[in-house]
């Protein structure tokens, strides 16, 4: 999966002080051979050079726009 800029996301690295927080996408790198890595903002800090398959999307957003689509059908 790939991210933008101003995603939220989850990290899951064992070994950043970050795992399991949520933060923001602040940067995108792609490299020469077309991966990602990201930039991710925390409360407390950031976190450099995070491969995708670190991070999560957070689910709330997209749950709160079901929640609006499924009352607009009532």
């Amino acid at each position: 999966m790939s991210f933008e800029k101003e995603d939220e996301v989850v990290l899951h690295d064992k070994h950043s002080e970050f795992d399991g927080e949520a933060g923001t996408v602040t940067q995108v790198v792609e490299s020469m051979f077309g991966e990602a890595t990201y930039t991710v903002s925390f409360e407390d800090g950031q976190e450099v050079g995070v491969p995708a398959d670190d991070l999560e999307e957070v689910e709330g957003d997209a749950d709160e726009e079901d929640a609006d689509d499924e009352t607009d059908e009532e």
